[in-house]
């Protein structure tokens, strides 16, 4: 057709990047049959029920249960999923985990990012936080999101942990998970996910609250989840 041939260079760009992300795809399939093929190593963590119900000046108030449609669609092998709330605040804050001992049989954490608009939550701001907590020599980044649902607004933080590390980025969790499972023989990982209620459309004063709570609950987690 006249006036394609100047776009000539468009469609080779558009043919030769689909035919990187296949090759990528490829190669990151043949490396997980790879590690696959030489056995896993499950790490037998401490299972969430016993987490503590007081965590500093943190007080658990409420253990919520999760319908059985979620759990089967979660497929976690372990979950938390309960109400936090201090003396100064008195505002509850959500904290969800799920745990999963292995992702090679398809489960996989899903991305508050999908759900969540799922659930009726609409997104209204995403980016990050970087968060100093103890044991680590530099801060954790997390993803921070904002999301509204009629008159209700909530700040969610939330991350990946994967051993020996704390992933913020869907993109870079898949990555490691090709990485450790060659190195490590290990695929596990778990969701952690807070979420703070907006009050007075405040939400910096959220987020203030959502990072007080991860700088008490990051240090106990540990101990809970993949190191």
């Amino acid at each position: 057709m006249p006036g394609d041939k100047g776009f000539g260079w468009l469609h080779h760009w558009i043919r030769y990047k689909y035919l990187g992300v296949l090759t990528l795809v490829l190669v990151v399939q043949a490396t997980l049959f790879y590690a696959a093929s030489r056995g896993e190593k499950v790490h037998e963590g401490k299972q969430l029920a016993f987490f503590p119900v007081q965590i500093q000046n943190w007080q658990m108030v409420q253990e919520v249960p999760i319908e059985q449609e979620v759990l089967d669609q979660l497929k976690a092998d372990d979950t938390l999923n309960r109400m936090y709330v201090n003396a100064q605040s008195r505002i509850a804050v959500n904290l969800f985990v799920a745990y999963f001992k292995t992702q090679r049989t398809g489960q996989s954490p899903h991305s508050p990012k999908n759900c969540l608009p799922g659930s009726g939550w609409e997104p209204t701001a995403t980016g990050y936080a970087e968060v100093q907590v103890e044991g680590e020599p530099q801060p954790i980044r997390i993803n921070r999101y904002v999301v509204s649902h009629g008159e209700e607004k909530n700040v969610v933080l939330y991350w990946y942990q994967s051993p020996r590390r704390v992933i913020a980025s869907e993109f870079s969790a898949k990555l490691w998970l090709v990485m450790d499972s060659i190195r490590y023989r290990r695929s596990d990982t778990a969701l952690v996910r807070v979420s703070i209620p907006v009050r007075q459309n405040d939400e910096p004063g959220a987020t203030r609250l959502g990072v007080a709570f991860v700088e008490s609950v990051f240090p106990v987690l540990k101990h809970y989840l993949p190191a």
